[in-house]
């Protein structure tokens, strides 16, 4: 049996990540939120794409937040 990956819809990666989904959407724009897929219209989200997104933006501070910040402004995201 194959490995298959959970996706969730726009909706549900909002609940799971604590944002609302215009802020998804506008990230998703931006290029500088969670990983996505598009499944024709359809945009969903993986569980663990979401979980490393979270896992990406901890801080110990707030320095530590602010170079996170400048770094995610600066630095260009994998495609």
């Amino acid at each position: 049996m194959t490995n298959v990956t959970k996706v969730v819809t726009t909706i549900e990666a909002a609940r799971v990540v604590g944002l609302s989904e215009s802020t998804l959407a506008k990230m998703r724009l931006n290029g500088n939120g969670p990983i996505y897929c598009k499944l024709g219209r359809r945009v969903v989200y993986r569980l663990n794409d979401l979980e490393q997104w979270l896992q990406s933006r901890t801080a110990r501070d707030t320095s530590d937040a602010d170079a996170r910040f400048l770094k995610a402004l600066t630095v260009a995201h994998p495609r």
